[in-house]
């Protein structure tokens, strides 16, 4: 390939891919930052109006360190058409939903590999590279002989391990070896969100294309109509297709999936598991579930296309759209020489009546809710009572301490004790208003009476819903009379 045509085409890849448009764009660190944290995770989809709501939240945060004149839902918009976001009808409730493309899956990827580089030249990969080359050797190999002098050399080979084992020179792999298989096999894992949101993406094409072959077809060379009246499901037939059946059926296995569970119970129990981080360990526990949830989105994407494909063609709504399509192209054929000596501002004096019905979004609609409207039950004439002076003493009581009760309580004490203390006072005249009352006796001792350092006395009174309680306080001592 020349020089200009590998420009042109990296300048072609550059223009369409959205991996690139998402590493490119403005406010990268931003956009970057709030995908992946409400739609980073595999498998996450967020009704429309939770995501908007949430971005609007990062957004009054981010405004203080970035320039972001928009709305949320106009910057969700502006990344949807810039392939970052896929927005799908909701299939367990009303409205649309959003999630990531893999495009910006593979963006945030790439990020996550910059922020946190990790070797890509590991003893691991290198083993894992030789044992795959090595087994496609052999299962290719079409000599006889060759492929059974190999199976037999790995027999020995397991044949001599077992016979060490017996002897007890068990070798056992060292952590650090351990660990950093681990991490090459989340590195792995990693790309798998990526993986699945592209297969589902080629469905997608897959199911549009074969839809675009019906219309356009004519009625006798419509392969594809033809295998899906005999029943052909051509989408699983496909090559995409034939590929995830067979990795959904290796995932779906009780066997298989049940060995793998138990492998990585048992790697998390090791003791290298240890010192892995605890993203690590959630990362590797998490893998099954994750393949089984991610595998479970294509596949029912996948049965979703096959049953529409289906659909179309037996409900004969292919038919319609055929005769559309060649209405429109006749349209336009005789538009073409029209448009050579009739001007498009030229009056044709031919009434065409419109729709007058406005088409707006079902998301700006306010349902009317009768409670906001509410205003309560009737309001009732109260009638005139009069009100007593107790009644009124006593809603004081409720929110003043009475001092003027204390005090004559103190003056009456110390004209029988001579510098009674505060027990000695409540003692004689329980706490009518609880602790208010005790707190009312500290306050006039500190201002009309003294403190002796050092000391302290225990008091003890009954609290206004019956319950005893006690409290230890400085010594305070009534020296005088004292006043309100």
């Amino acid at each position: 390939m020349s020089i200009i045509a590998s420009a042109l085409k990296y300048e072609r890849i550059a223009e369409s891919n959205a991996t690139l448009r998402l590493l490119r764009a403005t406010n990268l660190a931003v956009v970057a930052a709030i995908l992946e944290t409400h739609l980073g995770t595999p498998g996450a989809k967020l009704v429309a109006e939770d995501l908007f709501e949430l971005i609007e939240a990062d957004l009054f945060d981010l405004r203080e360190h970035f320039e972001l004149p928009k709305t949320a839902k106009a910057y969700c918009d502006d990344w949807r058409v810039a392939g970052f976001l896929i927005r799908r009808p909701a299939t367990t409730a009303r409205g649309e939903t959003y999630e990531l493309s893999a495009d910006a899956l593979s963006a945030i990827r790439t990020l996550g590999q910059l922020s946190a580089p990790q070797s890509t030249i590991t003893e691991s990969r290198l083993v894992n590279l030789a044992a795959a080359i090595r087994q496609i050797a052999i299962d290719t190999d079409p000599d006889v002989t060759r492929r059974k002098a190999a199976l037999l050399a790995e027999r020995d080979a397991i044949d001599e391990e077992i016979a060490r084992i017996k002897t007890g020179h068990l070798s056992i792999l060292e952590n650090r070896r351990a660990l950093e298989r681990v991490a090459d096999v989340l590195s792995q894992a990693q790309d798998l969100p990526a993986d699945f949101a592209r297969v589902r993406a080629k469905f997608e094409d897959l199911n549009t294309n074969l839809r675009h072959s019906i219309v356009t077809s004519d009625q006798s060379q419509s392969t594809v109509l033809d295998e899906v009246f005999r029943g052909v499901n051509l989408i699983e037939d496909s090559d995409e297709g034939r590929t995830f059946t067979a990795f959904l059926a290796l995932l779906r296995d009780p066997e298989r999936s049940a060995a793998l569970d138990g492998d990585i119970a048992e790697v998390l129990a090791r003791e290298f598991a240890t010192e892995l981080s605890a993203d690590a360990r959630h990362n590797l526990r998490s893998l099954l579930p994750a393949l089984k949830s991610g595998s479970r989105d294509v596949n029912s994407a996948l049965t979703e296309f096959a049953r529409g494909l289906r659909r179309y063609v037996y409900s004969q709504e292919y038919q319609r759209d055929r005769t559309l399509r060649a209405l429109i192209q006749q349209s336009l054929a005789a538009a073409l020489p029209a448009s050579q000596v009739v001007r498009p501002t030229t009056e044709v004096n031919v009434a065409l009546e419109l729709s007058a019905m406005k088409l707006f979004s079902a998301g700006t609609i306010s349902p009317h809710d009768p409670s906001d409207f509410d205003t309560g039950g009737l309001l009732e004439q109260q009638r005139e009572l009069v009100t007593e002076f107790a009644d009124l003493a006593a809603i004081v009581r409720e929110s003043e301490i009475d001092f003027s009760e204390l005090t004559a309580n103190v003056n009456t004490l110390l004209q029988q004790i001579q510098r009674p203390t505060i027990g000695q006072v409540l003692r004689e005249f329980p706490a009518t208003q609880g602790i208010a009352s005790v707190v009312g006796l500290m306050s006039l001792a500190r201002q009309q009476g003294a403190v002796k350092p050092g000391a302290t006395e225990q008091l003890q009174w009954l609290g206004l819903d019956g319950v005893t309680r006690t409290a230890l306080v400085e010594h305070h001592i009534f020296t005088k009379e004292v006043v309100a």
